[in-house]
């Protein structure tokens, strides 16, 4: 056995937010760590339930994101760094529990996203072509488990939602297959699923006014560029008062969404007026309705299946409250995408708090809680070594930039209570590095590491290369295994 005096975190989860809070970790505990008698060594094992890393931003974000490329790369190089450790293919709960890495580390960090979608709650939800959001993006961006062919036969289609999911199902069903295929990593299966798509028409719900959208100015002008497609809105929906054009001004990324939404709106205007143009003038096939303002209260059904959605209309308030008129509209439709928030998974032996739709921790500060909080100045009782960060302590809400935000909030409590503790923040009982590698060869489970990532991402490019393209995803968990190992 051999003993080593480096502090011992486990993090499960490789996504962002995972990835993040090793690095942040690492780095504030070489800077602080000499003055809170903790030393500046530490060793973090990393694990991910999926055989490979990167999370959300492999998985949850559609491929036509030139920013992904960008992200993933700074991923890799903070993964490609001695001191931590990837252990992908290893399923917290199922191949390790909580006590055996309690067990083996000083503090585990939860960092495990979110795979399901909020449930859409209305009348003909369970309808034959209604969907999550969650389930389509897993197959147009290839996850291990997720399904190999969407079906793509409704004419007419509706995407129910204000944020940016919301934005990339609708773009994905508006994209021409051939212009996808060239720009992004997507595997055969999508390409082929997408060229089959017979949506014409697109039907985007939003349940707030234009100044209460929650889009990235980004997804906004990858909209604005769709080859076939025209855009078209409701100009009612752009008569903004006074109250909200203020209030909209006092947040800096409210105020370009803004702006942006605005550009949109004299591109539908020109576009209609060149007669039923997209955005490079040449005539569209496809049309794109973006409806602001828009309640959907009921999915129609004929035979168990959708065939249309009804709408009230809405009123918003500079505050961002909504107000029902009790004016209702209805629109054919054959399928409809509900992309209204995710619900952050839970984790086996830790309390969940299902209002908020996290982790329980105490009072937002990361700190994992034995049961979720009654109020927001109840007592609550934290449970040591326990920590939760991204999607998992907070909610299915913010960007990467909140994610890094939160992992400095929670690594610098981590290193306060790790300071506190006996012997200097070692507390585990084995410290013996490789423990955790001989525990899960035992159980015949063969983690996939760094190394083994590297070869799935070489395999990754050689395909893509072959077609002109940077990248082309595996999707099949087995030959994702056998590349890694091989």
């Amino acid at each position: 056995m051999t003993e080593t005096n480096e502090l011992r975190i486990a993090v499960i989860g490789a996504g962002p937010a995972g990835v993040y809070s090793s690095d942040i970790f690492l780095r504030q505990l070489k800077k602080l760590g000499e003055e809170l008698g903790l030393g500046t060594a530490a060793r973090i094992d990393l694990f991910e339930k999926l055989p490979v890393p990167f999370g959300l931003v492999r998985y949850g974000v559609a491929p036509d994101h030139p920013s992904i490329k960008f992200i993933a790369s700074a991923l890799e190089k903070t993964l490609d760094n001695p001191d931590i450790h990837l252990y992908c293919d290893v399923e917290f709960g199922k191949d390790v529990t909580l006590d055996e890495l309690l067990e083996r580390y000083d503090a585990v960090l939860f960092a495990t996203g979110a795979v399901e979608d909020k449930p859409l709650g209305l009348p003909g939800a369970d309808l034959d072509g209604v969907y999550g959001a969650a389930k389509f993006v897993e197959w147009y961006d290839g996850y291990p488990t997720g399904a190999r062919e969407w079906p793509l036969e409704a004419e007419e289609v509706a995407v129910i939602g204000g944020g940016n999911v919301a934005m990339d199902v609708a773009r994905e069903l508006m994209r021409n297959a051939d212009d996808l295929k060239e720009r992004t990593d997507i595997p055969d299966n999508v390409y082929e699923g997408i060229k089959e798509n017979k949506a014409r028409v697109l039907h985007l719900f939003i349940r707030r006014g234009v100044a209460q959208a929650k889009f990235s100015v980004q997804e906004l002008r990858e909209m604005e560029k769709l080859p076939g497609v025209q855009l078209i809105i409701n100009e009612d929906d752009f008569d903004l008062d006074e109250d909200t054009i203020e209030e909209a001004g006092k947040d800096k990324l409210t105020r370009q969404m803004v702006e942006e939404l605005f550009t949109i709106r004299e591109m539908a205007e020109d576009m209609e007026d060149d007669g039923d143009v997209d955005y490079e003038g040449n005539t569209a096939d496809r049309k794109y309705y973006v409806h602001f303002n828009s309640a959907p209260v009921e999915v129609l059904g004929e035979d168990g299946k959708v065939v249309g959605i009804r709408v009230e209309k809405t009123e918003t308030s500079a505050d961002g409250k909504m107000s029902r008129t009790g004016e209702f509209e209805e629109y054919p439709v054959q399928a409809v995408y509900h992309a209204i928030g995710y619900k952050p998974a839970t984790a086996p032996g830790i309390a969940y708090d299902e209002r908020h739709a996290h982790l329980a921790n105490a009072n937002g500060d990361g700190r994992i809680t034995v049961a979720a909080e009654a109020g927001a100045d109840a007592a609550v009782e934290v449970r040591e070594r326990l920590y939760a960060t991204g999607w998992a302590k907070r909610g299915p809400v913010g960007l990467i930039g909140s994610t890094k935000s939160d992992a400095l909030l929670i690594v610098t409590n981590m290193l306060e209570d790790l300071s506190k503790a006996a012997e200097g923040g070692r507390v585990a009982a084995d410290r013996d590095p490789e423990s955790i590698d001989r525990l899960l060869e035992s159980r015949g489970v063969k983690p996939i590491d760094f190394a083994g990532w590297k070869k799935i991402d070489a395999f990754e490019r050689a395909e893509g290369a072959k077609e002109g393209r940077e990248h082309k995803k595996v999707i099949d968990p087995e030959q994702m295994r056998a590349l890694a190992h091989a």
